[in-house]
């Protein structure tokens, strides 16, 4: 598959149980794949020098995955290799008392990066259509009836398509990726973190508890996509078993961004430009 096999962006719907979990035909060229990746992530961070510098656009990568999906990895693996001077990064918990205070997307708009910057959404404000869907919480919030009617969710995915429209329209790229992993590698990874010493910080109950409604979150997860799927906002279905090959995925994504950013360094002005003759002139003669 090529990379936009894997790309949502409103012109064909999302069928998740038609897209691959792991790497398929591509595990025999692991190796050349690995290398891919690092060779991508050097062209990109130079790409991000110059976004930096231009301070033209900010650029945003919301996450969204199942538990153990492997977010965290990705981010470390394939992220790190970026100016960290560049990035922000922040994960969404639960929403605690002061964030359920305001609207929903009062705490996503304090973590929105400047422009030349490139943010990280591990979790982002598509938990609030997610994880709040599947488990009906909008029906215990402090909220007035006329807000909270049988289209709650319908309304949110229009407000969150206006939401990324208005960011577009004014400087800011928002690209959307769910970390596809199978139920059976899921698996695997919860035995992991529980018979490995070394992983029991990542034990979570309640994470595992979620595994009981995977249909559920299936198609809620395909709803959620084909409703908020655009051409200036883009989701990415990356198959997540084989961490090496979303890694890849991952670094294709951030490369072809920021190459249709095309980002430039900015040119010295006039003025200052006039006084480099002498400033060198200067330099030469101490």
């Amino acid at each position: 598959m090529a990379l936009k096999d894997y790309c949502f962006d409103g012109k064909h719907p999302l069928k998740i149980k038609e897209m691959p979990t792991d790497a398929g035909e591509y595990k025999v060229q692991k190796s050349e794949l690995v290398a891919q990746t690092q060779e991508n992530m050097t062209r990109a961070a130079l790409l991000q020098e110059k976004m930096y510098a231009a301070k033209q656009e900010g650029l945003v990568f919301a996450l969204q995955a199942r538990d153990a999906a492997g977010k965290d990895s990705l981010i470390k693996k394939v992220f790190s290799q970026l100016n960290p001077a560049a990035l922000k990064i922040t994960s969404f918990k639960v929403p605690n008392k002061t964030d359920l205070a305001h609207d929903y997307m009062w705490r996503i708009n304090r973590a929105m990066p400047e422009r030349g910057t490139i943010g990280i959404f591990n979790r982002s404000h598509y938990e609030d259509v997610l994880v709040v869907q599947v488990h009906q919480m909008q029906k215990d919030y402090i909220l007035t009836s006329r807000c909270k009617t049988e289209d709650f969710f319908e309304r949110r995915y229009r407000q969150l398509n206006n939401w990324e429209e208005y960011l577009w329209e004014n400087g800011f790229r928002m690209v959307k990726i769910f970390l596809n992993v199978s139920k059976e590698e899921q698996k695997q990874r919860f035995l992991d973190r529980l018979e490995l010493p070394e992983k029991h910080w990542k034990l979570s109950v309640g994470d595992m508890k979620e595994r009981a409604l995977w249909e559920e979150y299936d198609r809620v997860f395909e709803d959620c996509i084909n409703a908020t799927a655009t051409e200036h906002a883009p989701w990415y279905v990356l198959p997540a078993d084989n961490k090496w090959y979303a890694r890849y995925l991952m670094s294709e994504i951030i490369l072809k961004t920021l190459e249709d950013m095309d980002p430039q360094f900015p040119p010295l002005n006039a003025e200052e430009a006039a006084k480099i003759p002498t400033v060198l002139q200067e330099l030469e003669n101490e």
